[in-house]
């Protein structure tokens, strides 16, 4: 499948997000992982799904290039939206989803490993929402996902201020599950998807349904508003001299019009 590896080592589906140079998640990326679930949703089996990226990154974010052919507000909703559903779905999918990653996960690509129910990340990678350094926002339910593992004051100041935090600070405000060494990423991913696998599915099945009942009633209106205000800001002058400085590597010069 176009920008996916899959493999299974017994009852672990390895799953690799290779779409060089930075893994962007790109439309038509994010349609084949879709896709993919689909295979994975029929594969009895499979107990464990470890996802990782190929080459630099686990996930630099979304494919900024696309955003430049986009036209109209209800373009870049559509785009949230669709973003929204497949991690959704990954969220709530039966079978237990570990994010392995290196190098960084920033913008979507965070937002893809916050949706997955572990995390394990090297100790050096980037973690972060970057979006407001571009003058937009986050668009794939980062808004929501993030307060509900670092607090809502810890959440404002990682998206508010668009800074990245090391691996080792990720897992200090409970972002990640463990920030291991490089070297060792996979080796400890496998570790704790072995330990999983070794579980009857019939139990790991009730708890993949049960603990998600601890989510807010919220939480569905914030990501349904999420999608609605990042099609609004990409009507702005700041969202788009944010995008062309992105792409022209320079600092952007907001107007706050």
């Amino acid at each position: 499948m176009e920008a996916f590896h899959f493999k299974k080592e017994g009852h672990i589906a390895i799953v690799t997000i290779d779409s060089p140079p930075a893994n962007a998640l790109s439309r038509n990326l994010l349609k084949n992982l879709d896709q993919l679930l689909d295979q994975l949703e029929t594969d009895s089996d499979v107990k464990v799904v470890l996802l990782k990226g190929e080459g630099r990154f686990f996930s630099a974010g979304a494919n900024i290039k696309e955003f430049t052919g986009f036209q109209e507000a209800s373009d870049y909703e559509s785009l949230a939206r669709g973003g929204q559903q497949v991690f959704d779905r990954i969220e709530k999918f039966h079978i237990p989803v570990i994010a392995a990653i290196h190098g960084a996960a920033l913008g979507g690509g965070l937002e893809l490993a916050m949706a997955c129910h572990m995390r394990i990340v090297t100790e050096n990678a980037k973690i972060g929402l970057p979006e407001l350094t571009l003058g937009i926002i986050p668009g794939f339910a980062g808004t929501q996902r993030l307060p509900q593992y670092v607090g809502t004051a810890k959440a404002y100041e990682l998206i508010l201020s668009g800074t990245p935090i090391s691996g080792v600070e990720a897992a200090k405000i409970g972002l990640v599950n463990h920030a291991v060494s490089e070297d060792i990423l996979i080796e400890e991913a496998m570790k704790l998807a072995t330990s999983i696998a070794e579980k009857s599915k019939l139990s790991i099945k009730e708890i993949m349904k049960l603990v998600p009942y601890a989510k807010t009633e919220q939480f569905q209106t914030g990501v349904k508003e999420e999608a609605q205000a990042f099609g609004r800001i990409f009507g702005s002058e700041d969202a788009k001299e944010g995008v062309q400085a992105f792409l022209e590597k320079r600092k952007p010069q907001f107007k706050d019009k």
